[in-house]
């Protein structure tokens, strides 16, 4: 096959991908296996440039800075729709009342039907497809002239480089682009770990990031969009409807809303506003209402415009999701996993559906880089299910006696406001969390389920409901409690007879036995997996050298960096916990430490295994537990570094890279010649 066939192919295989992971929402192949073409296609268009069409996948992330957008004139106006404010049934039946009213219908007529669609809270754009090649995308601007945002557009995924099966001389798609909900929480979340800002709302966030003139930075913002009607069309037969339109762009890979709906007469649009407005919260992103559109474009023609306002189109409102009120303190909550959370409180406010009275500020950082004090007049924002946000301060409103900048640390004085341990915070961490995790009773349940699960000391039938009954009875306050629960205890808890009762407390008993770096493990610490648990458990080999250890000592383990050091030091720096270590181990909870030294001595000390594929004899977990008794070390991926790759059957892309950077790759029969070899 000669290169240019192959780009050829690679482009429409890549597309087919995007177009079944981004629009459809059902991948074809593994991330692994779709970079791996990504990246040939990469690498044939460097060595041959003139063989990238304007339609290489390629150019989604993104090209050169610009100095500036581009004028765009728009060929047919990007004109508004008119709002229908009233949020009641009455604005539904309004509209279909002036409707038939232009349409010159009396009450025997039949009635108009409607294509009901939702409204958006995102950017409007134009996509200028020619021949079926999109070559523009502007933003409405003020409807005439907008601007050239070609470069940032096609950084989304969800929007076609090439229309499937239309090659009409020009089709102008018009529609939103927006940042769906679980988008903008994950982005800002990482936002705020790395203690950069943070954006406003997903609409904010979509405008942002179609407006950056560096197309990469727009590439890392995850945008979505959805097609609502068309611009300039020429060379294309238009259907007559609507509805139709939409269902053409569908079959074209343009992305279309399965929100909508073709209904008759007033009684139509108003169950379909009432349909969505129960379930807008369970919508994946941000809208502020429905569109009622006559669906005829017969019909939409007869009506024509007023004041540059369709006739034939509304937009009927929802509540709004934004209000202003006032700060009348800032509370700290602890979270499950010891995290501090500065929350306001609010002066009650009507916003999104509901009364709020409480608004996340999601940390210290967040919350000085917005200046919030109290006595603040702030932006509340609540959309779908997500907490209540303070967005923004309203500075020309702050009282002259408004509160100091908020400073977490000293309004605490150090101390959690639930257990009274000590506050930390890590080097480079936005939050600042409660050091007391075995002892502190908002994080009491959280550290009970770690503790107990299969991976730490493994007690089968301590799980989340039972968990739950004997932290909420206050049966159990701190892991140790655990080891002097008895028969009279656990009887009478809900679906907990006396057989469960009974293989219970066996499970309890049986879990003193266990190792050092499962102890460790099960004590979570933060910042400490299995692999650091093990690789502390064989560097210190007894309990108590670990707890005496520095940072400096610490950062002598393998894998073990400042942040990972400064997380155990201050985890046993923290008396409640050393309280909790000591009772654990009053109660029986052992292991035996020449084993710990043993693991020292093995010839596979040291060494990296992946394995991939599935072994005939034992589980991927037996075999990782194998190892890791010899002291290896297993990896999720393939490096370099990595010293085995033990390759069972159905051996898959980790086996490939073993072969690409020559590591030396085991079947199952050399791999189990090679643990009794090591026994």
């Amino acid at each position: 096959m000669s290169v240019a066939s192959r780009i050829a192919q690679l482009r429409v295989e890549i597309e087919r991908h995007n177009h079944a992971y981004y629009v459809l929402d059902a991948p074809t192949i593994p991330d692994a296996e779709y970079d791996k073409l990504f990246r040939e296609l990469q690498s044939l268009e460097a060595q041959h440039p003139e063989l990238r069409m304007p339609d290489s996948p390629t150019l989604r992330v993104g090209g050169k800075v610009l100095d500036g957008f581009a004028p765009v004139r728009h060929a047919v106006p990007m004109l508004s729709i008119r709002t229908e404010t009233d949020i009641s049934d009455e604005g539904a039946i309004a509209f279909d009342l002036r409707v038939r009213r232009e349409l010159g219908l009396g009450e025997t007529d039949a009635q108009v039907e409607y294509n009901c669609e939702l409204k958006f809270d995102g950017l409007a754009i134009n996509l200028r497809y020619e021949r079926g090649l999109l070559v523009q995308a502007a933003t409405r601007g003020d409807g005439e002239t907008g601007e050239d945002v070609t470069q940032n557009v096609r950084t989304i995924h969800q929007v076609p480089l090439r229309l499937q099966g239309c090659e009409a001389p020009v089709l102008e798609v018009r529609g939103e682009v927006y940042m769906s909900r679980p988008d903008f929480e994950r982005y800002n979340e990482k936002q705020r770990e790395r203690g950069l800002p943070t954006l406003v709302n997903p609409r904010n966030g979509a405008a942002g990031s179609i407006r950056q003139l560096d197309p990469a930075l727009a590439a890392q913002r995850p945008l979505s969009f959805f097609a609502y009607g068309l611009g300039e069309v020429q060379g294309w037969a238009l259907p007559a409807t609507h509805s139709a339109v939409l269902d053409a762009l569908d079959k074209m890979g343009v992305p279309v809303s399965g929100e909508r709906a073709v209904v008759r007469g007033a009684q139509g649009l108003v169950e379909f506003h009432q349909r969505v407005a129960a379930k807008r919260d369970s919508l994946p992103f941000d809208i502020d209402g429905v569109v009622y559109k006559v669906n005829s474009l017969g019909l939409q023609a007869e009506l024509g415009f007023i004041s540059r306002e369709p006739r034939w189109a509304v937009a009927h409102k929802f509540p709004a999701e934004e209000q202003m009120t006032v700060v009348r303190d800032i509370d700290i909550q602890v979270g499950r996993t010891g995290k501090l959370t500065p929350v306001a409180k609010l002066e009650p406010v009507f916003v999104g559906g509901t009364t709020v009275s409480n608004a996340t500020l999601h940390n210290e950082d967040e919350t000085r880089r917005k200046d919030v004090r109290i006595g603040d007049t702030v932006i509340v924002r609540r959309a779908g299910d997500v907490i209540p946000e303070v967005v923004g301060v309203v500075l020309e409103k702050r009282p002259a006696n408004a509160g100091e900048p908020f400073d977490l640390h000293r309004r605490l004085g150090g101390k959690c406001p639930v257990c009274g341990s000590h506050i930390v915070r890590e080097e480079g961490e936005a939050d600042w969390r409660c050091s007391g995790g075995l002892f502190c009773p908002a994080q009491r349940q959280a550290a009970l389920l770690h503790f107990a699960s299969r991976r730490a000391m493994d007690i089968e039938g301590l799980g989340y409901k039972l968990v739950e009954q004997l932290v909420e009875q206050q049966i159990v306050r701190t892991p140790a409690d655990v080891y002097q629960l008895g028969m009279s205890a656990l009887v009478d808890l809900e679906r907990m007879g006396e057989k469960s009762a009974l293989n219970l407390l066996g499970a309890i008993e049986q879990s003193k036995r266990t190792t050092l770096a499962r102890f460790i493990y099960a004590l979570g610490i933060r910042n400490v997996g299995e692999a650091t648990a093990k690789d502390l458990a064989r560097h210190f080999g007894k309990l108590e050298n670990l707890m005496d250890a520095d940072e400096a000592a610490l950062q002598q383990v393998p894998d073990v960096g400042p942040v990972v050091a400064q997380s155990i030091v201050a985890f046993f720096a923290e008396p409640h916990n050393i309280e909790v270590v000591r009772a654990l181990r009053a109660h029986g909870v052992q292991w035996a430490e020449h084993e710990v030294q043993a693991v020292r001595e093995s010839p596979l000390g040291g060494k990296t295994f992946v394995l991939t594929g599935t072994l005939s004899g034992m589980t991927r977990d037996e075999a990782k537990e194998k190892l890791e008794a010899l002291g290896a070390k297993v990896a999720g991926s393939v490096s370099k570094k990595t010293g085995y790759v033990v390759a069972g059957a159905e051996a898959g892309s980790k086996l490939d890279k073993a072969l690409e950077l020559g590591v030396p790759v085991l079947d199952e029969e050399k791999f189990m010649q090679m643990l009794e070899e090591n026994k």
